[in-house]
């Protein structure tokens, strides 16, 4: 454990964040939050990053806003106490859905309310057996953030994701992956070395494609037909002006496996 509630480690191309404040169970002080705004940010415009880890101490992944310091915030009115969604969820949020890098979730212990955003944004998820999960917002009084209203609904659709926040109904990662929020389920001890080894599997692709994907899928529901197939066509110039795709199809026509640097 370390003094800081969020940590960096970088080893090669993969950074793993990890929320490191067991004491509370992961919850998200306000030190907690400028801590991961800034962690992801960096990660994110460190070219010599091509993939990253999001982790939480495993006894839980995250719960969500600290709802101490909350109260305490309340005591200056709604709009200072909710200056926080602006300042430190929706960066966050914006930065990891927007990474060009992919980002893994390894979400070893209990994810709930914000912590269940973070989550989501990642791209793929490790969840260990029986971890629970909730939106946990309307019990508290409270709608979606943390990008929820559109993360959720993309993954469970709109029906399901309505029942989870109306009623705040905890459920479990079985059920997440079986109602189709993308992600794999392994052991409380493996959640951590199947996501890094998942992380550096990514690391050594085509960057510059995973980058591209992202960006495509995050847009495609806003675009017409003609500007989706627009945008595609842009992105495949993008990634055929790459080493990576010029030395993949060499790598094809001599029947070697290709080499991927990022570039």
């Amino acid at each position: 454990m370390s003094d800081a509630p969020v940590v960096v480690d970088r080893v090669d191309a993969v950074a793993t964040i990890t929320l490191d404040d067991p004491a509370h169970r992961n919850a998200l002080t306000v030190a907690a939050k400028e801590a991961l705004r800034a962690a992801v940010a960096d990660v994110a415009a460190d070219d010599a990053v091509r993939a990253v880890v999001l982790a939480g101490t495993t006894r839980a992944f995250c719960l969500g806003q600290d709802l101490g310091e909350h109260a305490a915030a309340l005591a200056g009115g709604a709009e200072a106490a909710f200056s926080t969604v602006r300042e430190h969820y929706s960066p966050v949020v914006r930065d990891l859905l927007t990474m060009p890098k992919p980002v893994l979730a390894a979400v070893a212990g209990t994810c709930v309310g914000a912590g269940l955003g973070l989550a989501l944004a990642c791209d793929h998820r490790v969840f260990a057996t029986g971890v629970r999960l909730a939106t946990a917002f309307t019990g508290i009084g409270l709608t979606f953030d943390t990008g929820l209203s559109v993360t959720l609904p993309r993954a469970v659709g709109d029906a399901r994701a309505k029942e989870l926040v109306l009623f705040g109904r905890t459920f479990t990662a079985e059920e997440a992956v079986a109602w189709g929020i993308a992600g794999e389920i392994v052991e409380p001890d493996e959640v951590l070395p199947r996501a890094t080894a998942l992380a550096r599997q990514l690391a050594e692709g085509p960057t510059t494609a995973f980058a591209q994907t992202k960006r495509l899928l995050a847009r495609a529901p806003g675009l017409s037909l003609d500007d989706a197939l627009a945008a595609e066509a842009a992105a495949q110039t993008r990634c055929g002006a790459t080493s990576d795709h010029t030395g993949a199809v060499a790598s094809f026509l001599t029947r070697e496996p290709p080499t991927f640097t990022g570039r």
